[in-house]
């Protein structure tokens, strides 16, 4: 009888894992596309117009010094927040895992900024071409954590918050807490610098906003392939005895 039971419960830990293995192979893949965005200098990604903003600043000596991750990670610490506020009782404690999620993936901005630090776009054409590399990259790390059908990303959970509490569509509401974000990004510039800051919000921002919204819905239909690697359930044991029959047949 406990055999019995102790199979699904395993099955379901081993599709836990194995489902938030993805999530952050996702993660890393949409990490990667905001840092060559930031690297274009013609425009952040709407997620990281901010933290960037605050980065700059803070390497002036206005704000506290930290890395644009350490600020996105304040900043969906900041939008969670907003969400218990929002929500009240209806907020579910499961959801508090977005404070994970937005740790790891502030962790993986500063990490993928690392890992291009030689990366440099002198030419415009090198510029247009890292900033449709990171747009593209970055669409297709958000198709796949979206369908990982994990806890969302604090930027999804506040839009969620808000569309239940006005009854706004999603999508409507996504615009404005998009459109907001941008806001903030061009008042802190003014702020912090007294002037625009093409780097932050540019040209390539706005591409962004369009190109990366139609780029999954175009490719969001077609991704049954990651459906089937969802539900694929690693085992090592199954590994072992394959490695074990292998060895035994090629020694014959």
């Amino acid at each position: 009888m406990n055999l019995a039971v102790s199979v699904p419960t395993k099955e379901r830990l081993l599709s836990f894992v194995w489902q938030h293995v993805l999530l952050l192979v996702s993660l890393f893949l949409m990490t990667f596309g905001v840092v060559l965005c930031i690297k274009s200098y013609l425009g952040s990604s709407v997620i990281s117009s901010l933290p960037l903003s605050f980065s700059m600043a803070g390497s002036d000596g206005i704000v506290p010094s930290l890395t644009v991750g350490d600020y996105t990670i304040l900043m969906n610490f900041v939008l969670v927040i907003l969400q218990i506020m929002i929500l009240r009782r209806k907020f579910a404690p499961v959801q508090l895992f977005q404070l994970v999620i937005g740790f790891v993936f502030g962790w993986f901005i500063d990490l993928n900024i690392s890992m291009t630090a030689a990366l440099e776009c002198g030419s415009l054409l090198s510029k247009g071409l890292t900033q449709l590399a990171g747009c593209t990259v970055m669409g297709v790390g958000i198709a796949f954590e979206v369908r990982c059908g994990s806890v969302t990303m604090p930027g999804e959970g506040i839009t969620v918050a808000l569309s239940r509490v006005t009854g706004m569509p999603f999508p409507k509401m996504k615009i404005i807490v998009d459109t907001s974000l941008v806001l903030l990004a061009i008042v802190s510039s003014f702020v912090f610098f007294g002037e625009w800051q093409w780097n932050i919000i540019g040209p390539g921002t706005l591409f962004a906003m369009v190109y990366v919204g139609w780029l999954i819905k175009i490719i969001s239909p077609r991704l049954c392939w990651f459906d089937k690697l969802l539900s694929f359930r690693p085992g090592v044991s199954r590994y072992v005895y394959g490695l074990a029959r292998w060895i035994y047949g090629g020694n014959r």
